[in-house]
Protein backbone atom coordinates (compact mmCIF):
# COMPACT_ATOMS: atom_id res chain seq x y z
CA UNK A 1 0.00 0.00 0.00
CA UNK A 2 1.47 3.43 -0.93
CA UNK A 3 1.98 5.51 2.53
CA UNK A 4 1.14 8.74 0.60
CA UNK A 5 -2.33 10.03 -1.03
CA UNK A 6 -2.61 10.50 -4.10
CA UNK A 7 -4.48 13.69 -5.79
CA UNK A 8 -6.39 13.26 -9.05
CA UNK A 9 -8.95 14.67 -10.74
CA UNK A 10 -12.27 12.62 -10.57
CA UNK A 11 -13.53 8.99 -10.01
CA UNK A 12 -11.56 7.54 -13.19
CA UNK A 13 -8.71 8.58 -12.40
CA UNK A 14 -9.55 7.00 -8.84
CA UNK A 15 -10.72 3.37 -10.41
CA UNK A 16 -7.34 3.14 -12.42
CA UNK A 17 -5.13 4.26 -9.65
CA UNK A 18 -6.86 1.39 -7.68
CA UNK A 19 -6.15 -0.85 -10.58
CA UNK A 20 -2.56 -0.35 -10.57
CA UNK A 21 -2.04 -0.06 -6.57
CA UNK A 22 -3.33 0.03 -3.58
CA UNK A 23 -3.80 3.32 -2.18
CA UNK A 24 -5.87 6.34 -1.45
CA UNK A 25 -6.90 9.17 -3.08
CA UNK A 26 -8.28 12.76 -3.22
CA UNK A 27 -10.39 14.11 -6.12
CA UNK A 28 -10.17 17.69 -7.21
CA UNK A 29 -13.73 17.55 -8.87
CA UNK A 30 -12.18 18.84 -12.25
CA UNK A 31 -10.21 22.66 -12.17
CA UNK A 32 -12.22 24.36 -10.09
CA UNK A 33 -11.07 23.18 -6.52
CA UNK A 34 -13.10 24.28 -3.68
CA UNK A 35 -11.36 25.65 -0.44
CA UNK A 36 -13.00 21.92 1.01
CA UNK A 37 -10.45 19.86 -1.36
CA UNK A 38 -7.43 22.24 -0.24
CA UNK A 39 -8.19 21.68 3.30
CA UNK A 40 -8.31 17.71 2.69
CA UNK A 41 -5.44 18.11 0.57
CA UNK A 42 -3.81 20.02 3.82
CA UNK A 43 -4.25 17.41 6.39
CA UNK A 44 -3.11 14.47 4.02
CA UNK A 45 0.10 16.10 3.81
CA UNK A 46 0.18 16.86 7.16
CA UNK A 47 -0.57 13.55 8.49
CA UNK A 48 0.67 11.00 5.21
CA UNK A 49 2.14 12.57 2.61
CA UNK A 50 0.42 13.87 -0.61
CA UNK A 51 1.29 12.56 -4.39
CA UNK A 52 -0.26 14.82 -6.95
CA UNK A 53 -0.92 12.63 -9.73
CA UNK A 54 -3.06 14.82 -12.80
CA UNK A 55 -3.38 14.41 -16.66
CA UNK A 56 -1.23 15.58 -18.30
CA UNK A 57 -3.20 18.71 -20.06
CA UNK A 58 -3.70 21.68 -19.82
CA UNK A 59 -6.30 21.29 -16.92
CA UNK A 60 -4.27 19.11 -15.28
CA UNK A 61 -1.37 20.96 -14.84
CA UNK A 62 -3.47 24.08 -13.73
CA UNK A 63 -5.08 21.92 -10.71
CA UNK A 64 -0.99 20.62 -10.37
CA UNK A 65 0.07 24.27 -10.08
CA UNK A 66 -2.70 25.44 -7.66
CA UNK A 67 -2.33 22.42 -5.09
CA UNK A 68 1.48 22.61 -5.35
CA UNK A 69 1.14 26.25 -4.38
CA UNK A 70 -1.59 25.89 -1.48
CA UNK A 71 -0.24 22.18 -0.27
CA UNK A 72 3.66 22.94 -0.14
CA UNK A 73 6.08 19.89 -0.01
CA UNK A 74 3.86 17.46 -2.58
CA UNK A 75 5.65 14.65 -4.08
CA UNK A 76 4.60 14.53 -7.98
CA UNK A 77 3.85 11.63 -10.36
CA UNK A 78 4.22 12.38 -14.08
CA UNK A 79 2.57 10.30 -17.33
CA UNK A 80 3.70 10.59 -20.75
CA UNK A 81 0.59 11.98 -22.62
CA UNK A 82 1.37 9.03 -25.00
CA UNK A 83 0.40 6.58 -22.08
CA UNK A 84 -2.71 8.53 -21.10
CA UNK A 85 -4.46 8.78 -24.76
CA UNK A 86 -7.12 6.81 -25.76
CA UNK A 87 -9.19 8.03 -28.47
CA UNK A 88 -8.03 11.27 -28.52
CA UNK A 89 -8.80 11.79 -25.04
CA UNK A 90 -5.72 12.10 -22.46
CA UNK A 91 -6.08 11.39 -18.75
CA UNK A 92 -4.81 9.48 -15.94
CA UNK A 93 -8.22 7.22 -16.23
CA UNK A 94 -6.66 6.29 -19.85
CA UNK A 95 -3.49 4.73 -18.66
CA UNK A 96 -2.55 1.20 -18.20
CA UNK A 97 -1.58 -0.24 -14.59
CA UNK A 98 1.97 -0.51 -15.59
CA UNK A 99 2.53 3.00 -16.61
CA UNK A 100 0.92 4.13 -13.79
CA UNK A 101 3.05 1.88 -10.97
CA UNK A 102 6.24 3.72 -13.34
CA UNK A 103 4.91 7.06 -12.85
CA UNK A 104 4.50 6.25 -8.96
CA UNK A 105 7.80 4.73 -9.33
CA UNK A 106 9.64 8.11 -10.47
CA UNK A 107 8.47 10.40 -8.05
CA UNK A 108 9.83 14.08 -7.93
CA UNK A 109 9.74 16.12 -5.00
CA UNK A 110 9.61 19.98 -4.73
CA UNK A 111 12.66 21.62 -3.50
CA UNK A 112 12.54 23.14 -0.19
CA UNK A 113 13.40 26.74 0.56
CA UNK A 114 16.97 24.96 2.14
CA UNK A 115 17.42 22.67 -1.30
CA UNK A 116 15.98 25.69 -3.88
CA UNK A 117 19.80 26.85 -4.94
CA UNK A 118 20.94 23.03 -5.57
CA UNK A 119 19.51 22.96 -9.10
CA UNK A 120 22.48 23.17 -11.68
CA UNK A 121 20.55 23.04 -15.25
CA UNK A 122 21.00 26.70 -16.38
CA UNK A 123 18.66 28.17 -19.36
CA UNK A 124 22.30 27.95 -21.51
CA UNK A 125 21.76 24.35 -20.72
CA UNK A 126 18.74 24.45 -22.13
CA UNK A 127 19.15 26.49 -25.67
CA UNK A 128 22.12 24.03 -25.84
CA UNK A 129 20.40 20.65 -25.64
CA UNK A 130 17.72 22.48 -28.36
CA UNK A 131 14.90 23.05 -25.81
CA UNK A 132 14.67 26.34 -26.38
CA UNK A 133 14.67 28.91 -30.06
CA UNK A 134 14.90 25.81 -32.10
CA UNK A 135 13.00 24.40 -34.48
CA UNK A 136 11.98 21.24 -32.68
CA UNK A 137 11.94 22.62 -29.20
CA UNK A 138 8.83 21.46 -28.40
CA UNK A 139 8.89 17.91 -29.10
CA UNK A 140 12.65 17.78 -27.66
CA UNK A 141 10.90 19.10 -24.01
CA UNK A 142 8.57 16.72 -24.29
CA UNK A 143 11.53 13.64 -24.55
CA UNK A 144 13.02 15.31 -22.20
CA UNK A 145 10.15 16.05 -19.75
CA UNK A 146 9.66 12.09 -20.07
CA UNK A 147 12.99 11.06 -19.54
CA UNK A 148 13.69 12.99 -16.44
CA UNK A 149 9.65 12.09 -15.05
CA UNK A 150 8.73 15.99 -14.84
CA UNK A 151 6.43 15.85 -17.22
CA UNK A 152 6.09 18.09 -20.67
CA UNK A 153 5.94 21.77 -20.13
CA UNK A 154 6.83 25.41 -22.31
CA UNK A 155 10.56 26.48 -21.98
CA UNK A 156 9.92 28.90 -19.11
CA UNK A 157 8.11 25.83 -17.04
CA UNK A 158 10.43 23.73 -17.73
CA UNK A 159 12.93 25.26 -16.52
CA UNK A 160 11.21 26.12 -13.34
CA UNK A 161 10.71 21.99 -13.07
CA UNK A 162 14.29 21.47 -13.33
CA UNK A 163 15.07 24.07 -10.51
CA UNK A 164 11.89 22.95 -8.50
CA UNK A 165 12.52 19.10 -8.57
CA UNK A 166 16.61 19.58 -8.71
CA UNK A 167 17.35 18.60 -11.65
CA UNK A 168 21.03 17.75 -11.31
CA UNK A 169 23.34 19.17 -14.75
CA UNK A 170 24.59 15.34 -14.50
CA UNK A 171 21.00 13.70 -14.42
CA UNK A 172 20.44 16.24 -17.59
CA UNK A 173 22.72 15.41 -19.51
CA UNK A 174 22.09 11.90 -19.02
CA UNK A 175 18.68 12.54 -20.31
CA UNK A 176 19.68 14.78 -23.31
CA UNK A 177 22.38 11.84 -24.34
CA UNK A 178 19.73 9.05 -23.97
CA UNK A 179 17.53 11.27 -25.72
CA UNK A 180 20.25 12.15 -28.86
CA UNK A 181 21.01 8.56 -29.29
CA UNK A 182 17.38 7.52 -29.47
CA UNK A 183 16.65 9.98 -32.33
CA UNK A 184 19.98 8.79 -34.20
CA UNK A 185 18.70 5.04 -34.30
CA UNK A 186 15.04 6.27 -35.43
CA UNK A 187 17.05 7.67 -38.58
Amino acid sequence: MIKEIIVVEGKDDTVAIKRAVEAETIETGGSAIGEAVIRRVMLAQERRGVIIFTDPDHAGERIRKIVAQRVPGCKHAFLPQEEALYKGDIGVENASPEAIKRALANLRTEATSDTAGLAEVTMEDLMQAGLLVHPQASDRRLKMGNLLGIGYANGKQFYKRCSMFRITREEFMRALTTMEQASEGDQ
